[in-house]
């Protein structure tokens, strides 16, 4: 997905380095995202600071901060608050996937393993909504 002339950028958190680099050629196989992964989650806000992303696949279970931390962590901060989170998560179910109430917002859950078609789905859609909102965003 595109913003304006650029392309949107993902930023991948996930405390497996192996399942990340997977995730992100997957995500950069379609040539519609740029991506940047992250896997020390105590490092998450620096990365999204720096990275500037328009999206962040956030593990939930991670050691030291867990993916509702950095969630929540992001949304103190005026830089990053308006960055949307796909969970990305062993501990839900496919059939539990999906839009889910987390940190008092809704967030959308995608189960691992993924398949690349439903990630992409979740993740267009979610870009979708979010330029929705911000209609002067794509100008």
């Amino acid at each position: 997905m595109y913003r304006g002339m650029k392309k949107c950028r993902i930023l991948i958190v996930d405390d497996d380095a192996m399942l990340s680099r997977l995730v992100q050629a997957m995500i950069e196989k379609t040539g519609m995202y740029d991506t940047a992964v992250e896997n020390l989650s105590y490092r998450a806000l620096a990365t999204a600071r720096t990275f500037g992303p328009d999206l962040v696949l956030l593990d939930v279970d991670m050691p030291g901060k867990d993916g509702g931390d950095v969630a929540r962590e992001m949304r103190a901060d005026p830089a990053l608050k308006s960055v949307p989170v796909i969970f990305l998560t062993a501990l839900v179910s496919k059939h539990e996937a999906g839009m889910r109430k987390a940190g008092g917002a809704g967030e959308r859950f995608v189960s691992k393993p993924t398949e690349a078609a439903v990630l992409l789905e979740a993740i267009e859609a979610v870009l979708a909504s979010a330029f929705a909102a911000q209609p002067n965003s794509l100008s």
